[in-house]
């Protein structure tokens, strides 16, 4: 028995020492681990969200509800990972709970089994003192019925010859020397009673701490158990909802496609409409110049910030911009014509600059839009589009100003919130309208 507590101590002692050592070696490796975890989960969180915005941005041209689906399968696709993460996260969580607790289990095991080894040894010097405590008493009651104490004097007085002497001396010395150890041995055992009693307290106080961090260790691998669990769940969850976004994707790709040469079919005979245009103002100019006798000078550089802010919020907000982009569902490059002003829904469109309204018209992927003739700059034909307007306040045919009310934001047409696709044509052909409003 005592062979098997010191070998619990020993693996407990060395099984301390081992997790010690790894905590010292790890500790600022971890911490370092840990800061580079949660700065890689902030950027991650912050490229989820750029990429969120842009696929937003691109589902201009689908319908609410196919483009709600393409979002959500981004939301799940982008949380998988972390979902896979978390739950390795968590199963690391509970092998280290699980290997920390069999560690408090074996230093628990050895403090009870020296608790056990001193409450017996306290126990058997109860028992030896005892018996020493009645020997002593013994010799105190055979003395007192003896006359009391035995001097040296007695001894020689009352010995009948030499050897009796000598034996009576023996039996006395032998008598005192047997008392002066038992005396010994009861002190020692009392000094060791103590000592014991003190180690006792303060092992039983040992394990009432081990046994609460044992208890900690349980929670703590219950949590960490219960968290594997709940993500487990999750991913399962994730991947049957991906399965299910894809499919309805699919199954509408088709649709999708057909609404797309819709709109760029009503593009390209939006071009052909402001061709006509074009081509007639440029007639008038040539034979108004033919009638003066002048020549229609060639046209020159168009120049930069022509065009004031068109929405009701200041500073110009942009969130989408003019140039190629990939369409989520098609996975065909297209170009995304003009740009995107934050607005609110309702909110006021002003004209970003003087002209003529051509057209004030529902066209099914651009919504209700205003087209405004801005006249030419430099020799160049200058056109805008202010689009998926709710509301119109003005008509073919009229004049404006530099923010006339042109009418009001809104999400008609092919678009997924409130906001102003503001597009710009010079010489019939759209441009990045970005640095004709000064941005």
């Amino acid at each position: 028995m005592s062979r098997r507590r010191t070998f619990a101590r020993l693996l407990a002692t060395l099984l301390v020492a081992v997790l010690a050592a790894l905590t010292a070696t790890a500790g600022p490796a971890s911490a370092d681990a840990l800061s580079d975890r949660r700065k890689a989960a902030e950027q991650q969180t912050a490229a989820n969200q750029k990429a969120h915005d842009q696929l937003a941005a691109s589902l201009e041209d689908i319908n609410a509800n196919l483009a709600q689906a393409v979002l959500d399968l981004q939301a799940v696709e982008q949380r998988l990972p972390a979902a896979q993460t978390e739950l390795l996260d968590a199963q690391a969580t509970l092998e280290r709970s699980q290997r920390e607790a069999a560690i408090i289990a074996a230093r628990l095991q050895d403090a009870k089994d020296q608790e056990t080894a001193i409450g017996a040894t306290i126990a058997a010097n109860a028992d030896k003192g005892a018996q020493i405590r009645v020997a002593i008493g013994q010799m105190a009651r055979e003395a007192y019925k003896g006359g009391g104490g035995v001097s040296n004097v007695s001894i020689v007085l009352d010995a009948q010859s030499t050897e009796d002497f000598i034996q009576q001396y023996g039996l006395v010395s032998t008598a005192l020397r047997t008392q002066s150890k038992s005396l010994d041995s009861l002190r020692q055992i009392e000094a060791q009673d103590r000592n014991n009693a003190a180690r006792l307290t303060a092992i039983r106080e040992r394990v009432t701490e081990l046994n609460t961090e044992a208890d900690q260790k349980v929670v703590e691998a219950d949590q960490a158990r219960a968290a594997a669990a709940d993500r487990t769940a999750e991913i399962q969850r994730l991947i049957t909802d991906q399965a299910a976004k894809q499919a309805t994707i699919e199954s509408q790709k088709a649709a999708v496609q057909a609404e797309q040469d819709a709109v760029d079919a009503q593009a390209a005979q939006l071009a052909s409409q402001l061709a006509q245009i074009i081509a007639d103002q440029r007639a008038a100019q040539a034979a108004a110049a033919q009638a003066a006798g002048k020549k229609v000078p060639p046209a020159g550089p168009i120049g930069n910030s022509l065009f004031a802010n068109p929405t009701s919020v200041n500073p110009i907000q942009v969130n989408s911009e003019y140039g190629m982009r990939f369409h989520p569902v098609l996975h065909i490059w297209r170009l995304h014509a003009g740009i995107d002003l934050q607005t609110g829904c309702f909110t006021p469109i002003y004209a970003a600059r003087a002209g003529t309204v051509q057209w004030a018209r529902l066209l099914n992927g651009y919504g209700n839009q205003v087209m405004v003739d801005h006249g030419y700059v430099n020799g160049n034909s200058l056109m805008a589009s202010y689009n998926h307007m709710s509301s119109f306040a003005v008509s073919a045919g009229q004049k404006v100003n530099q923010g006339t009310l042109l009418g009001y934001s809104g999400t008609t047409g092919d678009s997924t919130g409130c906001h102003l696709h503001f597009e710009v044509y010079v010489n019939g052909a759209t441009v990045n309208p970005r640095p004709l409003l000064g941005l």
